[in-house]
């Protein structure tokens, strides 16, 4: 796991996350004790094919509602309590941006992705769906010091996304992962993909103006913490872009442990349970200290992490789009 808090708090700033990576790689590669287990080399190296991702997913869910997947175990692997069935369809709008709608939040939390969609569509922007070529990002692959799967996924990504629009993603793990393309590839073309990358709430941030009104009254908007994903904080930086978003809708409560991990950490809670659960407990405490209010969250794996433990937990932009729907946002 990399939740990188060191590089926020380093006064050198030192890029921790571009060392922990080929040294990762150098040791899953040269040692074979040191590889990750096959069951996650399998699992990653399956998501570039995104059908397959869906076909396997909807499999689970009717497992999951047949009784043949114990709970236990759907916590164990990460699972929503109740994977989908079936999702929206999304159907593009125009060229204005690209929507980045990845691998396993496609499959898990496309709701989320069609919310965002309409936030976007609300500010008089249309939208392009990516090709099934850009499937995945790389994040999984990378964090498992598999860099090889990790640059074949960027260079697919990059293909798929031509053009000069913007490309917005709603999970700060994706962000963070097409942000740093141009340091994993090295390439000018990298580079230029890179610049395009914004995470969904820096770009609405400056253009909240272009909503139709969405202002709740102060006395009637419900309480929602704020829970920064590592990658959001502290490799992106766009954390603050979440509380612009937030503002007009609801009265925003902070976690007194600020900036520190939940513990998910991508396919770490699957892979490290004790160790994830553990840092999971100091984040509930902390929630419990706010008084247990609804949680906004910009990622899909620290939303599961916590969903798992009984927290209500919610994209920011879904908040955004009820509330755009004139429903509650409760």
């Amino acid at each position: 796991m990399q939740c990188r808090g060191c590089e926020t708090a380093c006064p050198s700033g030192v890029p921790f996350g571009h060392l922990i990576e080929p040294a990762r790689q150098t040791l899953a590669e040269g040692e074979p004790g040191r590889r990750p287990p096959w069951p996650l080399r399998l699992a990653v190296r399956t998501l570039r094919w995104h059908g397959l991702v869906l076909a396997g997913s909807s499999l689970l869910a009717a497992a999951q509602r047949l009784r043949l997947l114990p709970a236990r175990l759907s916590r164990r692997l990460g699972l929503p309590s109740r994977l989908p069935l079936r999702r929206p369809r999304l159907r593009p709008s125009g060229g204005d941006v690209w929507l980045f709608t990845g691998c396993v939040m496609d499959a898990w939390m496309r709701d989320v992705h069609a919310d965002v969609q309409r936030v976007v569509e609300a500010t008089g922007t249309s939208v392009a769906l990516p090709p099934p070529a850009a499937a995945c990002c790389g994040a999984l692959a990378l964090h498992a010091g598999m860099g090889t799967e990790a640059r074949a996924a960027a260079r697919r990504t990059i293909a798929a996304l031509p053009g000069d629009a913007p490309i917005l993603v709603d999970s700060a793990g994706c962000g963070a992962m097409l942000k740093d393309y141009g340091h994993l590839l090295g390439t000018p073309e990298a580079e230029t993909f890179s610049a395009r990358v914004r995470d969904i709430h820096e770009w609405l941030a400056d253009r909240m103006p272009s909503l139709p009104d969405i202002a709740i009254p102060a006395g009637e908007r419900p309480v929602v913490a704020i829970q920064d994903p590592c990658h959001l904080r502290h490799v992106q930086r766009a954390h603050a872009a979440v509380r612009t978003v937030l503002s007009p809708v609801a009265t925003l409560a902070e976690l007194d442990d600020d900036g520190l991990c939940c513990g998910a950490g991508g396919a770490y809670a699957a892979v490290q349970p004790g160790l994830a659960s553990a840092i999971r407990a100091r984040k509930l405490a902390a929630i419990a200290r706010a008084g247990n209010p609804l949680v906004a969250s910009a990622n899909p794996g620290c939303a599961l992490h916590l969903a798992a433990a009984g927290v209500d937990v919610v994209h920011p932009c879904t908040l955004l789009a009820r509330a755009l729907d004139g429903v509650s946002l409760l």
